[in-house]
């Protein structure tokens, strides 16, 4: 008997899984998760770059649409595409610009140099589940780890930057 050329397909075809992986179009998922690639890639690198990246990883998946929809992790693929785009764009260190006072809250002035001193990985977690308040199951999605690791990540970033802080108090 000879092998079926997409044997998950076949797999899943018994629960209706199939058919709805098979249909969704590159259009239906630009619209549903691009918002969380771009969330994911402006909260490691900045607005520009960031939103720069996002576009970049979107043009590549529309590109290699067909070779993506078969992915289980097309959100965390894309965002991994975005990542190396990204680093590609940054030659300088991050510089995160100060949106004008009105949009935002008030917050510690040295919030955000505590954020850059973070590593990659920490910052990024921070952001996108206090920032953005996304789950901790979405971020390890998206990052492709397990939610241990993101909630390792997240403690140790929170120690750091409560320790930052509060250093920052004392010398005021």
């Amino acid at each position: 008997m000879p092998r079926s050329p997409e044997p998950f397909v076949e797999a899943c075809h018994d629960f209706g899984i199939a058919d709805a992986l098979r249909d969704v179009t590159f259009e239906q998922f630009a619209r549903d998760e691009g918002p969380r690639v771009r969330a994911a890639l402006v909260a490691s690198f900045g607005a520009h770059v960031g939103a720069d990246a996002a576009a970049e990883a979107l043009a590549y998946g529309w590109e290699h649409w067909a070779r993506v929809e078969s992915m289980d992790n097309r959100v965390g693929y894309l965002f991994r595409v975005g990542q190396n785009a990204a680093r590609r764009m940054v030659k300088a260190p991050r510089m995160y610009p100060a949106p004008p006072p009105a949009e935002l809250p008030s917050f510690d002035p040295g919030l955000l140099p505590a954020l850059a001193a973070l590593s990659d990985a920490q910052r990024v977690v921070v952001v996108l589940v206090h920032g953005f308040g996304w789950p901790i199951v979405e971020v390890a999605a998206l990052l492709d780890v397990t939610h241990s690791t993101v909630r390792t990540h997240l403690s140790r970033a929170l120690t750091h930057l409560q320790a930052a802080l509060e250093d920052r108090e004392h010398v005021v």
